[in-house]
């Protein structure tokens, strides 16, 4: 059960010839000399700047910009406070510096020499992944930043899919997704080349017909029992998935676009990241064996009520591939709970 995209090519960016001169100018002087290559980073679903900066010198740093009539400017200046306050021991990049420059927000993060993993996962490559999120919220147990939003109230607020009716009853599901192998990234460095896919990628049990009415009602308890499964005091990243991890040269996973954390349990982002990875074929369960099994199961139906709804939403303009993304990770996150339920 593969995407159609490689999520290493799914983002529509302007590349580094696209920006104002003046801005170029701006930035080669605080990077400390003239770029002699921009790689445009190929994961995530906007449409602002975002490379891998190479000064002559051969300095390298990974520069996001945004105009600031954007709201993505927000975001960017949102992402540089919060890396910032990140205990050490958590593995995201940290800021370098911020400014504004010729109507644009600026952020330079520390370069991260690694690739968002493949798919289907390499074993090696989640438990890394895994380890860092479990690090990383063992850090976070205290939060190091105050007035972050809850997930309980976020899950309220989004997560009301199946109980709301706007997933219906006599509403079939969407096609899956082929499960044929994702086009890589054309512009990956050749030191981290995509890894063959597997000839037979293990099969991944289709969901089931939401118009049986006990599957229903179990979608709707389960989603109504999620912000008080999701209670916590701890940070999440919030946004933890397969294109927001690096896997670095050495086998190291670090965790990236640190722009939406929330308090919250932090099981909930580990099941997020695990979604792909259940779709992979993985044997997944065991990374959840401290997190309480309806809880998961409530998260498993929340998250996948909301992204089949906003997959039938119309085409986005950040990327064209948002609603693949949406209808993949839906249907992966209803599998996977069809498995944990027994639902034929």
């Amino acid at each position: 059960m593969l995407p159609e995209v490689s999520y290493r090519a799914t983002a529509v960016r302007p590349n580094w010839p696209d920006l104002p001169e003046s801005l170029r100018e701006a930035i080669s002087v605080r990077l400390g000399g003239p770029i002699i290559a921009a790689r445009s980073a190929g994961g995530g679903f906007t449409r602002a700047f975002a490379a891998v900066i190479t000064t002559k010198a051969g300095f390298r740093a990974f520069i996001k910009a945004a105009p600031l009539r954007e709201p993505i400017s927000d975001w960017y200046a949102r992402e540089a406070s919060i890396t910032a306050a990140l205990p050490a021991v958590v593995p995201a990049g940290r800021p370098r510096w911020t400014m504004t420059h010729s109507g644009y927000f600026v952020l330079c993060l520390d370069f991260v020499d690694g690739v968002v993993p493949a798919l289907p996962w390499v074993t090696s490559e989640l438990e890394a992944a895994v380890e860092a999120w479990t690090t990383a919220a063992s850090a976070l147990a205290t939060p190091p930043l105050s007035g972050l939003p809850r997930l309980p109230d976020i899950v309220r607020a989004e997560m009301s899919a199946w109980s709301s009716g706007t997933l219906r009853a006599d509403q079939p599901l969407p096609p899956p997704t082929p499960s044929k192998p994702a086009a890589p990234a054309p512009s990956e460095p050749a030191a981290h080349s995509e890894p063959a896919a597997a000839a037979e990628p293990p099969a991944v049990a289709e969901p089931p017909a939401v118009a049986e009415p006990d599957v229903l009602a179990e979608l709707v308890e389960l989603e109504r029992l999620l912000p008080d499964a999701v209670e916590g005091s701890g940070m999440l990243h919030g946004d933890l998935r397969v294109d927001n991890v690096l896997i670095d040269r050495a086998g190291k996973a670090w965790l990236c676009d640190w722009t939406w954390p929330c308090l919250g349990a932090p099981w909930f982002d580990t099941v997020t990241l695990l979604v792909t990875a259940y779709a992979s074929g993985a044997e997944v369960d065991r990374f959840l064996a401290d997190a309480p099994a309806e809880g998961v199961d409530a998260a498993l139906a929340g998250l996948a009520g909301y992204w089949l709804a906003r997959a039938a939403g119309p085409p986005s303009s950040a990327s064209p591939h948002s609603r693949q993304h949406q209808l993949y990770s839906g249907r992966a996150a209803l599998s996977w709970l069809s498995a944990r339920r027994g639902w034929s």
